[in-house]
């Protein structure tokens, strides 16, 4: 792990005084020349330690992306799905060869992927991207999708793939407002937006795909809000698609976290949202 520039510039500091040979090197003047030749070259081993981290985990996520049998490997199998294409023979991979970049880009439907096991078999969570919002993929997309798992799953894994509408975040919440900058409605009085709306959205957008939804958290970002003194969760529900039926359940309480059946949640709207002094 990397060491922080003080860390490294300390210890070469360090060194500098030990050495008797340097004892004329003993400004504490910050613009002293040593001293800045000591920083920059500091800084330079913390750029070099920094890279190694980062060549280090690429590699890790490539040796774990590359193990078959484990989740990681579905996912990125998932992810590397090419709508149109044509697996080479007896392989998992395509041949891309006399295909245009973009070609490829854009045959590469499935944008977010979660692989988890449940009760015996693994469940492959996917969604695509319309208009910058997720969404699963057409029944032509999935069938086709469906074909590619078939040939590339190990022999006797169980799985369900989940192409759903998004799970249904119902959100009944009581905020306490600064009235001198939100008005009954939760506008800001000076800018026009509603930032406890923002908040809300920001949260969303910062789940992860497949990500866990916890209440504590989702508090912490309204209590940020501006105007926002005291953010209060009268009920918060979600809905799921049934994977059997392909139709929402009842609404199901959320009582301190959740993860989204489909892997995603979508807020229909903040009607439920009140604004108290």
């Amino acid at each position: 792990m990397a060491r922080s520039i003080g860390v490294i510039q300390n210890e070469m500091l360090d060194s500098i005084a030990a050495d008797e040979n340097l004892a004329e090197l003993n400004s504490q003047s910050k613009v002293s020349i040593y001293r800045l030749i000591v920083f920059i070259v500091a800084f330079s081993i913390w750029v070099l330690e920094n890279l190694f981290d980062t060549h280090k985990k690429e590699v890790d996520d490539i040796i774990e992306a590359k193990m078959p049998h484990r989740p990681s490997w579905y996912r990125t199998k998932a992810k590397a799905f090419q709508y149109g294409f044509a697996l080479i023979t007896d392989t998992d991979n395509y041949d891309n060869t006399g295909y245009t970049d973009d070609q490829v880009f854009n045959s590469k439907i499935i944008k977010y992927a979660a692989v988890t096991p449940s009760a015996g078999q693994i469940l492959i969570k996917i969604a695509t991207e319309a208009a910058g919002v997720l969404a699963p993929i057409t029944p032509e997309q999935k069938a086709s999708f469906d074909a590619y798992i078939l040939e590339i799953a190990d022999c006797g894994v169980k799985y369900i793939v989940v192409n759903h509408l998004p799970d249904i975040l119902l959100l009944n919440l009581q905020i306490f407002r600064d009235p001198l900058v939100l008005d009954s409605t939760g506008m800001s009085i000076i800018n026009g937006n509603y930032p406890v709306q923002d908040a809300i959205n920001e949260y969303m957008k910062e789940l992860p795909f497949n990500g866990e939804l916890v209440l504590a958290h989702f508090i912490d970002k309204l209590q940020k809000a501006e105007g926002v003194v005291i953010p209060h969760i009268i009920n918060a529900e979600s809905q799921a698609i049934d994977i059997n039926t392909n139709e929402y359940l009842d609404a199901e309480p959320i009582n301190v976290k959740t993860v989204p059946v489909s892997g995603y949640f979508t807020i229909p709207n903040f009607d439920n949202v009140s604004y108290v002094v």
